[in-house]
């Protein structure tokens, strides 16, 4: 796992390599996610004919990093653009990506969402999940749920619990209560249903 647009200059030998490898598996699609779309441009080596392989995808944690790299990543012509929202820090709006797209940006593919990991883990709001798969349902993108993370919704304890701890869902508009049972544990339902969404293979 690695960051294939990382900007070193060291890197740039098995870059080749890797793209080389791509036109010489037409079979296998490759998912390519990326913090930095800003540098897209700058290492591929295609411009506006991409191998009907290559899914092209960001991180997209909160609305701040939405706005940044979404503008960047939905002006390539991959076949696939996807998002992966893992950890989902904040409620997302795609909207200005879905209902409102300019006409010179392609569409959002697949959304991939998750919470963090760890024992130091941040929790990832119930809310900010159920809206973020509402919005691809209206908008017909495959969604995934990859997992709760390390913190999992649970039901408000009837007497004190000391492993429970209150959150305000501003999406919801409610208190909620969290518990850190580790990822094994939490699952990935949501809403007691497992989101497997998968585009079509390009």
């Amino acid at each position: 796992m690695a960051d294939v647009f990382e900007l070193r200059s060291e890197l740039d030998p098995w870059r080749v390599r890797l793209w080389n490898l791509i036109d010489e598996t037409p079979w296998l699609d490759w998912l390519l996610l990326t913090k930095r779309p800003q540098y897209i441009e700058k290492k591929v080596p295609w411009k506006n004919d991409w191998p009907e392989n290559v899914w092209l995808g960001t991180t997209v944690e909160n609305q701040k990093y939405a706005d940044e790299r979404l503008p960047i990543l939905l002006k390539f012509p991959a076949k696939r653009r996807f998002l992966s929202c893992e950890p989902l820090l904040g409620p997302v709006d795609l909207s200005a990506w879905t209902d409102h797209r300019p006409k010179q940006l392609h569409p959002i593919d697949w959304v991939i969402a998750g919470g963090e990991s760890g024992s130091n883990a941040r929790a990832m709001l119930p809310g900010w999940a159920k809206t973020l798969r509402d919005q691809c349902q209206q908008a017909e993108i495959p969604f995934h749920f990859k997992q709760w993370g390390h913190w999992a919704p649970v039901a408000a304890p009837k007497k004190e619990k000391p492993t429970a701890r209150r959150f305000w869902d501003e999406v919801l508009g409610m208190e909620i209560f969290m518990e850190p049972k580790g990822k094994k544990v939490a699952g990935r339902r949501l809403d007691g249903i497992t989101w497997d969404g998968l585009p079509a293979t390009a």
